[in-house]
């Protein structure tokens, strides 16, 4: 997605240190590779081991030395200068998600009837999923939820249809919640072009893996390692990710540590959004360190 755009707002050149930190199913890490001679390094980074595996396959005979490193992008500063990587000079976070990871049965789709887990890597005993969100917390705080992260205007309704719903019996599956997602909005609301549980979704997955604050880390560790000239590129798909994408190039910005490539975010093509209509939301934006 957005793959020709990233490529020329980052300018990798042969020699050149870059971060893949959400490598999904490895199509930006591959295109890197080819970029790379045998005096680059590619770094990828996922916390679902399945991505790293894909990539590994993907790329068996890249001239650039490869390093993938299981864990969250919002730890990249640690990752790295744990492996004694202190300076890079390209930075990617894609930040929606590729197609293993919607048939990768941990709840993420609402088309399909799949545990309510949301999780990107494999959950363990103590690690929070949408089922527990859904079953346990106050209606207050689902709604919260809902409408902070989902930008959900019916919130309020359908956190009332949730608890109502776990009385009876708890929730388990997607279909189950997305049935009573659609339940509990206007009948209006169920006939547009987006799917009515759409906004829940996004929300729960946000609050599932604390994405927006790992997304704030994730950008300042990288900023922290990026090389002076280095660049960031980051896709976002919603208006909050976009929002501290922003925000936060502008504050880099005023502290004079360096400035956005463009004013407004980058779009894809036309062509683009024929041939993958997903892509209509995703939104490019570039820093360049001074």
């Amino acid at each position: 997605m957005l793959l020709q755009e990233v490529l020329d707002g980052l300018a990798v050149e042969k020699n050149s240190v870059v971060v893949d930190a959400t490598v999904g199913g490895a199509g930006h890490l591959r295109e890197f590779a080819d970029l790379l001679s045998e005096e680059g390094l590619l770094i990828g980074i996922d916390a679902d081991p399945a991505a790293l595996e894909r990539a590994e396959e993907a790329l068996p005979t890249t001239k650039a030395t490869l390093l993938l490193i299981p864990g969250n992008f919002r730890d990249i500063r640690d990752h790295l200068e744990g492996r004694e990587v202190t300076e890079v000079t390209h930075v990617l976070f894609d930040l929606g998600w590729s197609g293993f990871q919607l048939t990768a049965g941990r709840g993420f789709s609402f088309l399909v009837d799949e545990p309510l887990l949301m999780t990107y890597g494999t959950p363990g005993e103590e690690t929070l999923t949408a089922k527990d969100i859904v079953n346990t917390l106050d209606e207050d705080k689902i709604a919260d939820i809902i409408f902070a992260y989902g930008e959900e205007r019916f919130a309020r309704r359908i956190a009332r249809a949730i608890v109502f719903s776990r009385e009876e019996k708890e929730i388990e599956t997607t279909k189950e919640l997305a049935t009573i997602v659609k339940h509990a909005v206007p009948v209006w609301y169920r006939h547009r072009k987006a799917h009515p549980a759409t906004k829940t979704f996004q929300a729960l997955r946000i609050a599932v893996n604390d994405e927006l604050d790992a997304l704030r880390d994730g950008l300042e560790g990288a900023a922290k390692v990026l090389a002076p000239g280095g660049r960031i590129a980051v896709i976002t798909f919603h208006s909050i990710e976009d929002r501290i994408v922003k925000r936060f190039f502008e504050s880099l910005q005023r502290d004079g540590i360096g400035k956005p490539l463009t004013k407004k975010p980058i779009a894809p093509s036309k062509e683009e959004l024929v041939e993958n209509p997903r892509a209509r939301s995703a939104k490019l934006r570039v820093f360049v360190k001074s």
